[in-house]
């Protein structure tokens, strides 16, 4: 199944280098905003570390990346690789480690994240959260019991298992579209689910869909139930236009029905959410805690335009990485203690 190593720059960072106990800016997410935000922070010339579960983030799963201006046709993880080579071009220190709670400490205008792994805490004067989003789940029966047999959350990741199998791809956005087509090339035949009678994602990708002689699209249709014992056999599907149920046999399940922020997570620190779940931010990307700022997916509120895309994310990330520079450099002119 998939890891968090899947891009050929990790190497440098599979040990973990020296950290130190204090920094200007710590940066907590490893995707396209928090690694443009480590860059454009290390390149103001602050003291900076970045954070991050899995390096590269949500898009080392894109099998194709075809709108990033400048690097057209490239596949996500490639993409991820060159992002983290110009981070690292900085000495930007890198972490592979789970933040699992930020807290403040007033006295000294610092915010202090928790490492799971290094049982470490570290401290800087703002943090950069863009942490993204989580993928959401179908939440129907046999889905959580035939994870990793069968069900996956990331088609090039274990695409590769089911040559010449057949497939199911649950989803109506980009991310969908790109894992049928993706799949289509692997697979004996796909289906494409998508509970609408039209799909979100850009029309290239469909049209694409569409001309995959292996592809299937199933339309006005969920998946209520994923069935097999020790992996997936079959799934029933709930025709919602004719109100018809009927038996798909399938080998894989690929689930692609959008992303969810870390609600709790953010609970858990004090930040003030939006209806969506995801972080109220002012159009500096500052949040309602002073030295905190959401960059990326996670990022909301009525001063937040939602296209989520891999270059939004970027220009959240040095708009973020911009502020929490000001904010820093605002203590600093204060008479605040700052890291050597």
């Amino acid at each position: 199944m998939s890891t968090k190593f899947r891009i050929t720059g990790l190497s440098a960072v599979r040990t973990a280098p020296a950290i130190e106990d204090r920094y200007e800016t710590i940066v907590v997410g490893g995707g396209p905003a928090g690694l443009t935000a480590a860059l454009y922070s290390a390149r103001y010339g602050h003291k900076t570390l970045l954070v991050t579960k899995l390096l590269g983030g949500n898009i080392t799963e894109a099998p194709l990346v075809d709108d990033y201006i400048g690097i057209p046709d490239i596949s996500g993880n490639d993409l991820a690789d060159k992002f983290v080579k110009h981070v690292k071009k900085y000495n930007v220190p890198i972490i592979i480690d789970e933040v699992v709670d930020v807290v403040r400490k007033p006295e000294e205008n610092l915010w202090c994240i928790r490492l799971r792994d290094m049982k470490k805490e570290v401290c800087a004067y703002s943090i950069i959260l863009a942490v993204g989003s989580e993928k959401k789940k179908l939440g129907v029966p046999g889905e959580r019991e035939l994870v990793g047999k069968g069900v996956s959350y990331c088609a090039t990741c274990d695409g590769p298992l089911f040559k010449g199998k057949v497939v199911a791809v649950v989803g109506g956005g980009n991310a969908a579209l790109t894992s049928a087509i993706y799949l289509a090339k692997i697979a004996s035949k796909v289906y494409l689910i998508h509970r609408r009678d039209e799909f979100r994602a850009f029309n290239v990708y469909v049209e694409a869909a569409k001309n995959s002689p292996n592809i299937t699209f199933l339309l006005n249709s969920v998946i209520t139930e994923i069935i097999g014992r020790d992996r997936v056999e079959a799934v029933k599907v709930l025709n919602k236009a004719e109100g018809r149920e009927s038996i798909i046999n399938v080998d894989g399940v690929f689930v692609e029905i959008g992303l969810q922020p870390p609600v709790e997570f953010f609970k858990k620190i004090g930040l003030e959410l939006d209806e969506t779940g995801r972080v109220r931010v002012n159009v500096d990307r500052s949040t309602n805690l002073p030295g905190i700022f959401v960059a990326g997916d996670a990022a909301g509120g009525p001063f937040k335009y939602r296209f989520e895309q891999i270059i939004t994310a970027a220009a959240d990330g040095a708009i973020a990485a911009d502020a929490a520079c000001k904010y820093v450099c605002a203590l600093r002119h204060a008479g605040g203690s700052m890291p050597k």
